[in-house]
């Protein structure tokens, strides 16, 4: 009869492990389509176009909008109802979309295409290698992490130089960063589910929201350093 009780236990565990992952997934899924509606919706009007891009100011309040979405959204998920977090996060993916609308017209589209595909392959492989693997790549995680750090120092010096070679060198080392990440927040989401209270189904949507997001952020990261090297601007 124990016997019997632990293993029901563990197959609804892993039933709502399943289940989370498939949110998280499908949750990231809506955001990033969320994010091509609006660029490209945004990239066939002048007029939108003119607005955002015409005036720093709005750029630049688009830019802070953004990052402050994420911080307010992963400081206070658990303060925030499951309809709230799915809001926000769809507005962000939407924010994001403005943004990127300038990529439309910066780059050939096929070159964009291949960036995109590239990294919806890197991600898919990278994404399974961390569910599946035994491994634990905390420590894998954690160095990626200060190499973002670093890598964040150096983009912004190379803004103001303007060096060809090492923008290439840190479009590669930005792949391989968001790679790992992939990879890292990929387990330790899986880890999440299996430390989420069973039949909370706000904890769920909030714990779906947030890892949403963090994989959200780890695809366009990987898409725009793949988009940097593979170039391909529009004549």
């Amino acid at each position: 009869m124990l016997g019997r009780t632990v293993s029901t236990a563990g197959a609804r565990r892993g039933e709502l492990v399943n289940a989370f992952m498939r949110g998280v997934y499908g949750w990231m899924t809506a955001g990033l389509g969320v994010t091509a509606l609006t660029a490209l919706a945004v990239a066939s009007s002048e007029s939108m176009l003119q607005l955002i891009f015409g005036n720093a100011m709005i750029t630049i309040m688009l830019f802070i909008g953004q990052i402050g979405l994420v911080m307010y959204l992963s400081a206070r998920i658990n303060k925030l109802s499951g309809s709230a977090a799915t809001g926000l996060f769809l507005a962000y993916s939407a924010l994001n979309g403005v943004t990127l609308s300038a990529i439309l017209l910066v780059y050939a589209s096929s070159t964009i295409f291949n960036a995109f595909f590239t990294a919806a392959g890197m991600f898919a492989a990278m994404s399974i290698y961390g569910m599946v693997t035994k491994k634990d790549l905390t420590g894998m995680g954690q160095f990626m992490m200060m190499g973002l750090f670093g890598l964040i120092i150096a983009s912004i010096i190379n803004m103001f130089i303007g060096n060809g070679p090492m923008d290439m060198v840190i479009s590669i080392i930005g792949v391989i960063i968001f790679a790992g990440l992939t990879a890292y927040d990929s387990q330790k989401l899986r880890y999440m589910g299996e430390t989420m209270p069973m039949g909370d189904e706000t904890a769920i949507r909030r714990g779906s929201i947030l890892g949403a997001l963090t994989l959200y952020l780890d695809f366009i990261n990987l898409f725009l350093f793949l988009l940097r090297l593979f170039g391909g601007s529009r004549d």
